[in-house]
């Protein structure tokens, strides 16, 4: 095996590429102390406690024309997500919100994916979290691709999942511990659905691997699971807010949270899958089974169409 110098590794890592790194645009580091915009060059120490236990927490968000839509929601949640697993953030909301616009600018982008991320920092590989150096931030600036045209109008596919989802304060928390959500995404790829969507031991439905998964019910509601396993996504928390209006205008009877089953599903007028990349979409297919009349429904349509105007 060889054994490489300084020299030799500097010119392994210009030659390693792949695809994906194309849309990667712009990485800060707190470890690197600054902003690097080569692809080759965004890294992560091995010992930080991100990468071999997942001890970390996260916010994805999206900026449309230099604007982060739902900054502050995000932030709060990271807070939220941090405090949980008693991780203190080295920088103010101010410092935070200073670093997302400086990055973005830097990226050269108006239309991006901001993925910031909390860690324990590098320092040991034991479990032991008092071992590390202490806190680091990492945010990552990446091209933001929307849903295909086709996937609007047609509506994705739906299937329950087998993977069971995490329990009690782990689900509320959006850690970088995403090994279910890895398995389920696996799963909705190897059974050819767009995506799976977890059940507890009670049978009630949770959420899919990274997206917020709503019923329009039989009796015209919009009913979100219970907050106790699912994590409150910030994009479907404004949906639902912005969805009073179609209770107003007679399109919805109510809006709210419900323990919701499997038959809810196949009795369901509508099914929406929401999240930060997402926006709002339709799954109109569940199982094999057409939803309500097989296409999008007023419900989808009109809260993609609000959440877009409201990111403008």
């Amino acid at each position: 095996m060889e054994i490489l110098n300084e020299q030799q590794w500097l010119e392994r890592l210009k030659s390693q590429q792949h695809t994906p790194r194309s849309s990667y645009r712009a990485m800060y580091s707190t470890w690197w102390q600054g902003v690097v915009t080569d692809p080759r060059l965004m890294l992560v120490p091995v010992d930080d406690h991100q990468v071999h236990r997942g001890d970390a927490v996260f916010e994805a968000m999206k900026a449309r024309n230099g604007r982060i839509y739902l900054e502050a929601e995000h932030l709060d949640r990271l807070d939220r997500s941090a405090a949980a697993i008693a991780l203190a953030c080295p920088f103010d909301r101010a410092r935070l919100k200073g670093i997302l616009q400086d990055t973005l600018q830097a990226s050269g982008l108006k239309d991006a994916l901001l993925r910031l991320f909390l860690s324990r920092g590098p320092g040991s590989f034991s479990t032991n979290p008092y071992e590390s150096v202490g806190a680091q931030v990492t945010l990552i600036v990446t091209e933001l691709k929307g849903l295909p045209e086709a996937t609007v109008r047609n509506g994705v596919s739906l299937a329950l999942s087998k993977i069971p989802p995490k329990e009690g304060w782990q689900a509320r928390v959006k850690s970088c511990n995403y090994l279910p959500n890895v398995l389920m995404k696996k799963e909705a790829v190897d059974l050819g659905v767009d995506f799976t969507v977890a059940l507890t031991e009670k049978g009630e439905l949770t959420e899919g691997s990274t997206e917020n998964m709503v019923v329009v019910t039989r009796d015209g509601w919009l009913a979100r699971p219970r907050p106790e396993r699912i994590l409150a996504g910030t994009t479907m928390m404004r949906a639902f807010s912005l969805a009073r209006q179609l209770v107003a205008e007679g399109l919805l009877t109510g809006v709210g949270e419900r323990d919701l089953s499997v038959a809810d599903l196949r009795e369901a007028r509508e099914i929406l899958m929401i999240g930060t990349t997402l926006d709002v979409v339709a799954a109109t297919r569940f199982e094999g089974v057409a939803v309500g009349a097989g296409g999008p429904g007023p419900v989808s349509s009109r809260l993609r169409e609000m959440i877009l105007s409201d990111q403008s």
